[in-house]
């Protein structure tokens, strides 16, 4: 039985880490880019499909569409919409290593996200540097 005016015991819980306290890690980044990258996605296939949409209404369409991403907010949209799609498939494939069962070790997976980031930038930049130099704006 229970004893009256006793106090209930108390145990002191540990707390949650917390933001301040909790260092992010390369492969949770990379998971919150992943899925971000792949939302973004949703929003540049819009753009591509506008762009098809003009193409094949007429001309003028084309060239307004067209002159409105050779502009400075243009390409930065373009731009960014390269790496959301580099940057996502190269996450798709260090995924996929991972579905055969391998790369599970730390520092595997470190070195995945790491690849996933410099190579989803290197491979963006290669694909407009080759674009301005076709276009002689290099």
């Amino acid at each position: 039985m229970a004893q009256i005016g006793s106090e209930p015991k108390t145990y002191e819980r540990p707390l949650s880490p917390h933001l301040q306290v909790y260092s992010p890690l390369i492969n949770m980044t990379m998971s919150i880019v992943h899925r971000i990258t792949g939302a973004a996605l949703y929003f540049g296939t819009v753009i591509l499909i506008a762009w098809l949409l003009a193409a094949a209404t007429g001309r003028g369409n084309y060239e307004w569409v067209t002159g409105f991403m050779m502009t400075i907010p243009g390409l930065l949209v373009m731009i960014g919409y390269t790496w959301a799609l580099i940057h996502h498939a190269l996450g798709g494939i260090r995924h996929f290593i991972w579905d055969t069962g391998r790369g599970f070790d730390i520092a595997v997976v470190n070195m995945l996200s790491w690849l996933t980031i410099v190579g989803s930038l290197a491979i963006t930049a290669g694909i407009w540097t080759y674009i301005f130099t076709l276009r002689g704006l290099l």
